[in-house]
C-alpha cells in the first residue's frame, strides 16, 4: 500500500539538487546544443524502480552506439537518485517518475567533442504521469503519419537519445488529424512505433510487433511481454509489419514504462480512413495487461533491495 506525502518536483544536475524549475545546465552542454545525450525513464512501484538494471543496460548500450563513455557508474547514479528522492520529500512506498539524462558534457562550441570530456548527468524526479483514464477504459487513437521514422542507417531508433525532433514532428502531425499519438512508418513503408511507445497488433489471431530491424527502440516493457507470452500462451511474433497489414489487425495496444499496457481503440490509416478496434481492448490485449500487472507485482516483491527510499 502506497504512502503519500507532499512530493516536491526536484532535479539533480551533476550533484546539485534544486527544485525542478530552478535547475540549470551550461549553454555549452552538448545535450542542450546538439541533443548529444542518452536517457532513460522508469517509474517506481511501492518505491521499487521497475526493471532498474534493464534500464541501465539499455542506457549503456545507447551510449556505446554513439561512442560515448559514461563517466558515472550506475551505482553513483542510483545514489544520486536516492539523494534526489530524499530532497523531494518522497516517503517509503510512494511511487515516483524518474528520468535521467547523460550528456557528452560541456566544451567548445564545436561538433567535434574533446576526447577527454567527462559526461554530465541530469536527474528529473516528479509524480508518476496520470494518463487520461479514457485511454484505458476505451483506448487511445493512433494515426499513421507522413513523417517517417529515422532510418536505422541514419540515426538508429535503437539509440534512446535526447534528439527527439523526429518523434515531435510525428506526434504533432498525428494530433492535427484528431489522433492522440502517431504511428510512424519507416522509409520502406513498414510499421515502427508510436512517438514514445512500442506498438502491438493481433493479426490473423497472432500477437505481432515490429522488430528492431524495422527501426524501433528495444522496449523494456515489450521484452517483458515477450517473456510473458512465451510462458502464458500468447507468443509474440517479432517481425516486419507492412502498412498494408494494418487493416487486417483486430486488436492494437501500446506499451511503455509509464503507460504499461494501453489499448488503442482506433487507427487512422495512411489514406485517412479510421480502422476500429474493440473499446477497452480485445481479449488478447486484456490478457496481456493482466499478465503484465501480475509480473510487476512479482518483480516488486523480489527486488525490495532496489528501493529508492528505505
Amino acid at each position: 500500500m502506497s504512502t503519500t506525502s507532499t512530493l516536491r518536483r526536484m532535479a539533480n544536475v551533476n550533484g546539485e539538487i534544486t527544485p525542478l524549475e530552478d535547475a540549470r545546465i551550461s549553454i555549452l552542454d552538448r545535450g542542450f546544443l546538439y541533443g548529444d545525450s542518452v536517457y532513460e525513464v522508469f517509474r517506481t512501484y511501492e518505491g521499487v524502480p521497475l526493471f532498474c538494471h534493464e534500464h541501465f543496460d539499455r542506457m549503456e548500450n545507447s551510449a556505446k552506439l554513439i561512442a560515448m563513455k559514461i563517466s558515472q557508474s550506475r551505482e553513483e547514479l542510483l545514489e544520486e537518485m536516492r539523494r534526489t528522492a530524499a530532497a523531494a520529500n518522497v516517503v517509503a512506498g510512494q511511487d515516483i517518475y524518474v528520468r535521467w539524462h547523460v550528456t557528452r558534457g560541456s566544451g567548445a562550441l564545436d561538433l567535434i567533442p574533446a576526447a577527454d570530456l567527462p559526461t554530465s548527468f541530469v536527474i528529473i524526479l516528479k509524480e508518476v504521469p496520470k494518463w487520461n483514464p479514457e485511454f484505458y477504459s476505451r483506448g487511445m487513437r493512433l494515426a499513421v503519419t507522413e513523417v517517417r521514422r529515422n532510418p536505422v542507417e541514419a540515426l538508429s531508433p535503437d539509440i534512446k537519445s535526447g534528439n527527439y525532433l523526429n518523434n515531435i514532428l510525428g506526434v504533432s502531425e498525428a494530433i492535427r488529424t484528431g489522433a492522440d499519438d502517431c504511428l510512424m512508418l519507416n522509409p520502406s513503408g513498414q510499421v515502427t512505433e508510436a512517438s514514445n511507445s512500442n506498438v502491438f497488433f493481433v493479426i490473423g489471431g497472432r500477437l505481432v510487433t515490429p522488430n528492431v530491424e524495422s527501426g524501433v527502440l528495444r522496449g523494456i516493457t515489450k521484452r517483458a511481454i515477450a517473456q510473458l507470452g512465451a510462458e502464458q500462451g500468447f507468443p509474440l511474433d517479432d517481425r516486419p509489419v507492412d502498412a498494408n497489414e494494418l487493416e487486417q489487425a483486430t486488436e492494437c495496444f501500446v506499451t511503455s514504462a509509464t503507460r504499461e499496457v494501453m489499448p488503442v481503440v482506433s487507427l487512422r490509416l495512411g489514406d485517412g480512413r479510421w480502422h476500429e478496434f474493440p473499446p477497452g481492448g480485445g481479449e488478447v490485449t486484456r490478457r496481456v495487461a493482466h499478465a503484465y500487472k501480475r509480473h510487476v507485482n512479482r518483480y516488486v516483491a523480489d527486488h525490495q533491495s532496489l528501493r529508492l527510499i528505505a
